[in-house]
């Protein structure tokens, strides 16, 4: 399939309260016509807390299930990040589940030093790369912006295969540094000819931190296909697999990569 339709949902987060969450969602998306991917912001289901020891749930508990539901209802893919307890140690967890259950995970491999999130969450080792609808999907969570290694694309040139097509961004970035994840998710579509999507929240955390969304679809020239905007908020942009395979042959960086 050539065309893959992507909904950003951009929502302000209750601080702490996962049912809150969930069910304001599952509101807000029983009103919407949702895409083949439906994004969530980073721990979606409580806020950028680092109140772990209270907040996490062990896999295939509430945040998980409520996924699983929503992933069958709409009969789409669901992509949102958050905490997780396992093995004793806490995750800041992406997890993407499929209509039919099955899922797959990432956790965040750049704890947010700043806020000390290291001191709190175990950080993930291994970046995953999974497949739907015939693309090829990187899963990244919102500090892992600032690396642009972790989310380097590769080409294989024997195969003519690249390691991914679209990069999905999950965040919780405050509005005081929003120039940085404008300027940077830009960047990460040029430097790795692909597609981009990013959701971020909106709103004023119990920390007192607020946030003005910015979530964003960019194509591989940097130009944005969905616009920043500051509002809570869902919308669904539809991305081109042919259109970008056609952009790499004009503008074969990759083959000097």
């Amino acid at each position: 399939m050539a065309d893959l339709r992507i909904t950003l949902v951009q929502p302000n987060v209750h601080w702490e309260n996962t049912q809150a969450n969930l069910s304001h969602l599952e509101e807000k998306l029983s009103e919407q016509e949702t895409g083949d991917i439906i994004v969530l912001p980073e721990m979606f289901s409580t806020g950028f807390s680092m109140n772990a020891s209270t907040l996490a749930e062990p896999m295939n508990f509430t945040t998980h299930k409520w996924m699983k539901m929503q992933a069958s209802k709409h009969d789409a893919l669901m992509v949102g990040s958050f905490i997780v307890k396992e093995n004793n140690k806490y995750y800041n967890r992406c997890l993407w589940v499929f209509p039919n259950g099955e899922f797959g995970v990432y956790d965040k491999a750049h704890p947010f030093r700043m806020m000390d999130e290291h001191l709190h969450y175990a950080a993930g080792t291994k970046k995953i790369i999974f497949s739907w609808k015939g693309w090829n999907i990187l899963p990244l969570i919102c500090y892992d912006l600032r690396f642009p290694e972790w989310s380097r694309n590769s080409y294989i040139k024997s195969n003519d295969h690249f390691y991914y097509d679209l990069l999905i961004y999950l965040g919780n970035w405050p509005s005081a540094r929003i120039k940085a994840w404008d300027v940077l998710l830009q960047a990460r579509a040029m430097e790795n000819s692909s597609y981009v999507a990013a959701v971020n929240r909106v709103g004023k955390d119990g920390d007192g931190i607020d946030f003005n969304g910015h979530s964003v679809a960019i194509g591989p020239r940097g130009e944005y296909l969905l616009h920043p905007e500051e509002e809570e908020l869902i919308k669904t942009v539809e991305l081109n697999l042919d259109e970008l395979r056609a952009y790499r042959e004009k503008f074969p960086a990759h083959l000097d990569w």
